[in-house]
């Protein structure tokens, strides 16, 4: 088969390749992945809403796929990246990594040089892009031009976009009650909250805070989830309603709209955060964590108001990777305690907000 399909950056980088999705072109913005595993949870992030991944690891595939390692109710990125993508060789497998993108009408790429491409983003930055997969005659050129015009992610809600307008009740069982607000919350995370022997409720992103008081909750937490924070709306006025009425803890774009609420400034990363061996730094306990990140923003160091102090650092680039209230019982970190990619070192966090809830 030749790679007659391709990726077109904004900046006039093209990437030939085959197509291995579902065959359809898209737009999105590109980003790569460090991880050397967990594709079916990576694609399952609905953090990777609007995004187009690439994956580092040269070898995909190899352990397929199943519902059990789903992290959400569907695919949201906008496409996948890869080198090498294989077939299956697993007893837990129940579809191809290939079977699962088509079924969630993802396109996808193989035979793609990973290494050029990260090499690109790392030295140049996140891109806008187009990915070509369908059988329409479009050139690279053509392609560019739609990366060019493309609105891209700043200033883009995305957030409601994914988050789950139903709700749901997580776990009846604990001694306190928690109420988590969907941004594009992790199924990992719901698990870490009831293991740590808490009642969770799901609501979705646009509930107010009244609503969420209304329900006597003993903490609320603010998830993780896609794109720019200062974009989604009702996210700042919800958490200046609960901060100092009752216990939070935010992650990834939790922590960011609470750093926002609180009056720190946030601002786009060169390439963003996004595997699962990134070195962060608690400052509190001078002690380092391995952690897993999906992020293109960051709260800003030289804006935390007096009132927020920092907790965590990120040893790669210095960047703020945790703050907590100096006066309310609030803290959020940038990265995922409950991602298990290897080392489980940040699961203490959920310990942490049950203990708030002591008080």
């Amino acid at each position: 088969m030749t790679n007659r399909h391709f990726l077109a950056l904004a900046d006039g980088e093209i990437f030939f390749a085959q197509s291995c999705g579902a065959p359809v072109d898209t737009l999105g913005e590109a980003v790569f992945n460090t991880g050397m595993t967990g594709y079916q949870e990576i694609v399952s992030d609905p953090s990777y809403a609007g995004q187009i991944v690439a994956l580092s690891t040269a070898e995909v595939g190899n352990y397929g796929c199943n519902p059990d390692d789903m992290e959400s109710r569907g695919l949201f990125l906008r496409g996948l990246l890869v080198q090498n993508l294989n077939p299956p060789s697993n007893f837990q497998s129940q579809e191809t990594l290939a079977e699962l993108l088509r079924r969630c009408g993802v396109p996808a790429l193989s035979n793609l040089d990973t290494r050029r491409l990260v090499l690109h983003l790392r030295e140049n930055g996140t891109s806008k892009a187009f990915l070509h997969a369908s059988a329409e005659d479009i050139t690279p050129a053509e392609g560019v031009a739609r990366a060019r015009a493309w609105e891209g992610l700043d200033q883009q809600d995305y957030a409601t976009l994914v988050s789950d307008p139903e709700g749901k009740i997580w776990n009846r069982e604990g001694d306190y009650k928690v109420i988590a607000v969907d941004y594009g919350i992790k199924y990992n995370i719901l698990r870490m909250l009831a293991a740590a022997g808490l009642q969770v409720e799901v609501v979705p992103a646009w509930t107010s805070a009244g609503e969420i008081l209304s329900r006597r909750p003993d903490g609320v937490f603010l998830s993780n989830g896609p794109a720019d924070p200062r974009a989604v709306k009702g996210a700042l006025e919800l958490a200046r309603g609960l901060l100092g009425k009752v216990p939070l803890m935010g992650i990834c774009l939790g922590h960011q709209i609470l750093g926002l609420a609180a009056g720190a400034e946030c601002s786009r990363l060169k390439f963003g955060h996004h595997g699962c061996n990134h070195p962060v730094k608690n400052l509190l306990l001078n002690r380092i964590e391995i952690t897993s990140q999906n992020h293109n923003y960051a709260l800003g160091e030289n804006s935390l108001p007096a009132c927020l102090e920092l907790t965590h650092r990120n040893l790669n680039d210095q960047t703020v990777e945790g703050i907590r209230h100096r006066r309310e019982p609030m803290f959020a970190v940038q990265y995922h305690p409950e991602a298990g990619p290897g080392p489980h070192d940040s699961q203490y966090l959920f310990t942490q907000f049950t203990e708030l809830m002591h008080r």
